[in-house]
């Protein structure tokens, strides 16, 4: 007979945050997925060069945190839909660096809205000094 497992799965805080990121965004996503048919990656990319501007993909990789294949698959995607371009750089023909075309800075435009709309919901949902703390928290967490 084996002792009792006193592992509470359900409190482990990688398992927690977890279970709280993909509860938070999954509104979120209906938008950019129904209104334009993206994936996780290709919103998180077009919203990197919505903010930041022109990058490399590597770039955008690093900052995101997410691996090459998957940047390059948003990037291909995005570039479909044009919503962003590619120019190889003059000092190394291996990199191109991304950036929106119109199409894709009026996408991102709407979908920055929607993505403050939904972040202000979510903030409603606490006090000012929760809000802060969690933020303050999931900050510390992340680096």
């Amino acid at each position: 007979m084996s002792e009792k497992d006193d592992f509470d799965l359900q409190l482990f805080l990688p398992y927690l945050l977890n279970q709280a990121a993909e509860a938070s965004s999954l509104a979120f996503t209906q938008i950019y997925k129904d209104r334009y048919g993206m994936l996780r990656t290709e919103w998180r990319v077009l919203f990197h060069l919505g903010i930041y501007g022109t990058l490399t993909a590597k770039e955008i990789g690093e900052r995101a945190r997410s691996h090459k294949t998957k940047i390059s698959r948003a990037v291909a995607a995005l570039e479909g839909r044009r919503y962003l371009k590619r120019t190889r750089l003059e000092r190394d023909r291996r990199v191109e660096a991304l950036e929106l075309t119109t199409l894709g800075h009026s996408v991102y435009n709407e979908l920055r809205e929607e993505a403050r709309r939904y972040d202000q919901a979510m903030s409603d949902q606490m006090t000012p000094e929760e809000r802060d703390v969690l933020t303050k928290l999931l900050v510390r967490l992340s680096l």
